[in-house]
């Protein structure tokens, strides 16, 4: 569906609300909402030598890993031992998602719940394993069984599967932006019937290939990202799994569920252009869109969770493109990348959680590392430096850009 089509796509239907009750992070600063939330404020540095490979052979060696995570901890199906590290890291955060929304196995069957997962690399700590059997001993020394284990649609199968899911199954690859693409697509599925209830967000492991790239782009940061930030000089890859519960709001209100926020509606578009530098004019378009498909004026705007890797064209990119939209009135616009480094498919998942705890808590989350904003953004940037600050927010906007030129803006609001 084209921009304007899907900005348009509810004139004239009667479609039903959309929020949100449950929350789920497997995170590098923390594994829950809760513990989420609290080391988000504090801005807690979340990046740390690399641990999930061999990382010696790298000039830069830190990544945002979940060092913690024990999947047998949070799992009560699947056997770890057959799933890959970015399922694993899904259906841990989907279980905690729907222990968070207080919604049980039976109501979920009978809502006609599913899964729908984004991703940048799929499962890449099955390829990369799969690469080291190949080179070390040929093509024929594979082990089938960690094959099977590699396609990318496991990611979505693995929640629903630990969850057991029947509705909708589908994990959509559109790298960087694609848990606000999922959450998209099943705030879609909720409102016009298709389901009662769905599970949305993303997942991706740290590995070798996605280091090496963004190594070999120029785009890694010399030490901490730094978005927004004079010296910033790039990235640091992450991982993590994010994942959403959605319902209507007469399902949720029906069984008393607590409620962090309404979406009040989503855009997507491609610039179209350079496979990997951004466009203002194309993700000012997407926003536009965004406001339009929620109902709501830029004035509306309290706070922008942004994209924000932390290289000098992405961040100067997006400030302008928000420029185009709101004039001199920025809102406050932080990145949660500072702390988590670039969790790839589950970035703009977190982004989604980070602005329902926003809500729900009344504070802006912060950008860590940074005390004063490049002046070269011009006037009026808070990039709401070092930790979070107390705020009232009504509505607010979750920025998604990947690869491609792939972009998506969702749109929550609170639930008075």
């Amino acid at each position: 569906m084209s921009e304007a089509g899907r900005a348009g796509a509810g004139a004239g239907r009667d479609f039903r609300r959309v929020v949100i009750t449950g929350l789920g992070a497997v995170s590098p600063i923390g594994i829950g909402a809760g513990a989420f939330a609290s080391a988000l404020r504090a801005g807690t540095a979340g990046t740390s030598p690399i641990e999930s490979f061999d990382a010696s052979g790298f000039p830069l060696r830190s990544a945002g890993q979940v060092l913690d995570f024990r999947p047998a901890d949070h799992l009560k199906r699947l056997d770890p031992g057959r799933w890959g590290r970015s399922g694993l890291l899904a259906a841990a955060a989907a279980r905690l998602a729907v222990a968070d929304a207080g919604i049980d196995e039976d109501e979920l069957e009978a809502a006609r719940a599913g899964s729908v997962m984004g991703t940048t690399s799929g499962e890449s700590a099955v390829v990369q394993a799969l690469a080291e059997q190949w080179v070390a001993a040929g093509l024929a020394s594979l082990d089938p069984e960690l094959a099977g284990q590699a396609p990318a649609s496991r990611i979505a199968n693995a929640v629903s599967a630990e969850l057991r899911l029947t509705g909708e199954t589908q994990t959509i690859p559109t790298a960087c932006s694609a848990s606000n693409y999922a959450l998209g697509y099943a705030y879609d599925l909720v409102r016009s019937g298709e389901a009662e209830v769905m599970l949305a967000g993303g997942a991706d492991a740290v590995n070798r290939l996605t280091h090496a790239g963004f190594y070999a782009l120029g785009a890694m940061a010399d030490d901490v990202p730094r978005p927004f930030a004079a010296d910033r000089t790039g990235i640091v890859t992450g991982e993590g799994g994010a994942v959403l519960v959605l319902e209507t709001y007469e399902h949720a209100v029906g069984r008393g569920a607590r409620i962090y926020a309404e979406i009040l509606g989503y855009a997507a578009n491609c610039d179209a252009a350079h496979m990997v530098h951004p466009d203002a004019g194309s993700i000012a378009a997407c926003i536009r869109a965004a406001h339009r498909a929620a109902g709501v004026e830029p004035s509306q705007i309290d706070y922008v969770c942004a994209h924000g890797t932390g290289t000098p064209t992405n961040d100067a990119t997006e400030v302008a493109a928000a420029r185009e939209v709101f004039g001199d009135r920025l809102p406050p616009i932080s990145s949660i990348k500072s702390m988590l480094g670039h969790t790839m498919g589950a970035a703009s998942g977190f982004g989604a959680i980070a602005c329902c705890k926003a809500l729900e808590q009344d504070f802006l989350p912060p950008t860590a590392h940074v005390s004063v904003p490049d002046p070269a953004l011009g006037p009026g940037v808070d990039c709401v430096p070092g930790a979070g600050r107390e705020a009232r927010l009504d509505i607010v906007q979750n920025h998604g850009f990947a690869f491609g030129g792939n972009n998506v803006i969702t749109i929550l609001g609170r639930v008075s």
